[in-house]
């Protein structure tokens, strides 16, 4: 598999018709053709349904064209910012986070980091937890913001803060009735939806770990890709889910109660290589501990637990 492959296939589902993707490549449509082939051989799995007019997606062909933008437009902003970089002779900050990150201080700390160092290149990437630590090693980023503890000696992990832990509940059930804390004994017997789905270990299992450590026993349990799914379904009142408390703000149509009892909280944790003296390295801790002095709302102790260390020199 390879970029052209992507982009022969992005074109032909964007058209839903050879002859015309064929005109935009440039190309002529029998080595479009088997290129398509080419690439669902490799797959081992059918990506279009060749027979219908307009041409038609399969499932399978559906994931493959999500994600193949994704890439494309990676290797899009890699083009550009290498580019931007070589001709400016900017330094570049790659920074790895978890999505969840996304409603608490991440947005914050990139608008000072912007405003604190205008010529730093700065690159974010999503990115799961148990992802960023070989990424780190090997260059790929340089800081990361996860949720998972981790014991690679040549990467540093430090707590900032350990956000509670919420369950997002259908609206309209028995739960969702009351607005205290939920125990956590109080899943058993209801179906969980837990994310990601992969890759593992991740913040899925660390709920699961929590559920079985208070001895909670789901009837069923659910694994899905990402958070928005899983707050979908939620929703649909296809079960229930365990998330970040600053990530209420995804939907409003659920209902939320704080998870009660011990470790009901998920850390969130700033990597970095161990011996990285690099500049932005103390840049970024010292805006955090300016970002945290301001006690914005999603610092509160509504969501974490009070701080108690943070950053220590």
């Amino acid at each position: 598999m390879d970029i052209r492959q992507m982009r022969y296939f992005v074109a032909v589902a964007r058209e839903r018709n050879f002859t015309r993707a064929s005109q935009l490549l440039n190309i002529a449509q029998p080595p479009l053709s088997r290129q398509i082939q080419s690439l669902e051989e490799e797959l081992g799995v059918a990506l279009l349904y060749r027979n219908s007019r307009p041409v038609r997606l399969t499932e399978a062909g559906r994931l493959f064209y999500e994600q193949a933008l994704q890439v494309l437009g990676r290797v899009e902003q890699m083009r550009t910012a290498t580019r931007r970089v070589g001709l400016n002779q900017n330094s570049v900050l790659s920074i790895g986070f978890v999505a969840s990150t996304l409603y608490g201080g991440l947005p914050s700390l990139m608008r000072k980091l912007r405003q604190h160092a205008p010529d730093l290149e700065i690159q974010v990437l999503e990115m799961m937890s148990v992802q960023q630590i070989p990424a780190l090693k090997e260059g790929r980023i340089d800081i990361g913001f996860g949720r998972m503890h981790h014991t690679d000696p040549n990467v540093v992990g430090i707590v900032l803060r350990e956000e509670r832990l919420v369950a997002a509940i259908p609206k309209g059930t028995p739960l969702a009735e009351h607005s205290g804390p939920l125990p956590v004994t109080a899943l058993t017997g209801q179906k969980l939806i837990v994310y990601p789905k992969e890759p593992r270990p991740g913040y899925a299992d660390h709920v699961l770990n929590l559920v079985h450590g208070h001895d909670a026993r789901p009837a069923e349990v659910q694994e899905v890709r990402e958070i928005q799914t899983a707050l979908g379904l939620v929703a649909a009142e296809s079960g229930l889910c365990i998330i970040p408390s600053s990530a209420r703000q995804m939907r409003s149509d659920v209902h939320y109660r704080l998870l009660e009892g011990e470790r009901t909280t998920s850390p969130i944790i700033l990597y970095h290589r161990v011996g990285d003296n690099a500049h932005y390295i103390d840049l970024v801790k010292d805006l955090i501990r300016e970002l945290y002095a301001e006690n914005p709302p999603w610092l509160s102790l509504e969501h974490n637990l009070p701080l108690t260390s943070l950053l220590r020199p």
